[in-house]
């Protein structure tokens, strides 16, 4: 609430020892610094009610950055089942639609250092990645961060994306839907499945290309393990592709494709 930092813990407003119950009016979120300043006095309490009632982020539309630790001469980006990995060959993508990165690794000083931009149904970025710093809108329903995992729902029990983060050089995209200029891409644990063209991909490992998957244009035409150049986009019919993608799928494996 004070400084918008995506990490996070819960306080109470009053101390617990002074009142021994939850009540969600008393309760906010701090980073951790703020809150061990509040718990030895550093932090007033007036100021935290005054954040409380207006966040940092609310006032900014976006948190503040957060510098995650990627760093090395490899790098991997798994999407479903479907790795994607680079080593000392300079920048890679792990996927770009119309020439744009939406997912990659950008090579500097012998380093690996991560860049990922994810957009909601109406081209607005949700989340960004700008060389290791992370920031995050405040538009979406509801972002969490636990550990290494980050969560952004869209609604209730609706996952956006759901991202796992392995430093040095790892990063995991588990479950949610990928979204730019009209071109869908749904991801499950099992697999990786690009709506516009009922493709399903499973298993598949690709090194040592510029960009693993390509959907799109792509003026540089630049050298890849997948590509779609010219694929349908807001008119498809995104019910009756989804219907027989979970034709090709047992139950177990389609993982509630939707």
């Amino acid at each position: 609430m004070v400084c918008g930092l995506p990490l996070y813990e819960y306080d109470h407003i009053l101390d617990w020892a002074a009142i021994h119950q939850h009540d969600p009016n008393q309760i906010t979120l701090l980073c951790d610094q703020h809150h061990r300043e509040k718990t030895s006095g550093l932090l007033p309490i007036a100021d935290v009610r005054e954040a409380n009632a207006a966040p940092a982020n609310r006032k900014t539309g976006v948190s503040a950055p957060y510098s995650l630790h990627y760093q090395g001469d490899s790098c991997e980006a798994v999407m479903g089942s479907n790795r994607a990995s680079a080593s000392t060959q300079g920048d890679f993508v792990a996927l770009m639609v119309d020439g744009f990165p939406l997912i990659g690794f950008r090579f500097e000083d012998g380093h690996y250092l991560l860049n990922i931009c994810l957009f909601d149904e109406a081209n607005q970025l949700v989340l960004r990645i700008a060389d290791n710093e992370l920031t995050y809108a405040t538009h979406p329903w509801d972002l969490e961060m636990v550990g290494r995992r980050l969560i952004i729902r869209s609604a209730l029990a609706q996952v956006f994306i759901d991202i796992r983060f392995e430093p040095p050089n790892l990063v995991y995209f588990d479950r949610g839907r990928l979204l730019f200029n009209g071109v869908e891409i749904i991801i499950r644990p099992e697999f990786f499945f690009l709506v516009n063209t009922s493709s399903l991909f499973q298993g598949n490992s690709c090194v040592g290309s510029v960009v693993a998957f390509n959907i799109g244009s792509d003026p540089r035409n630049l050298s890849c393990a997948f590509r779609f150049p010219g694929i349908p986009r807001y008119g498809v019919d995104r019910a009756a592709i989804l219907r027989s993608a979970r034709n090709k799928l047992s139950a177990e494996n389609a993982g509630g494709l939707g």
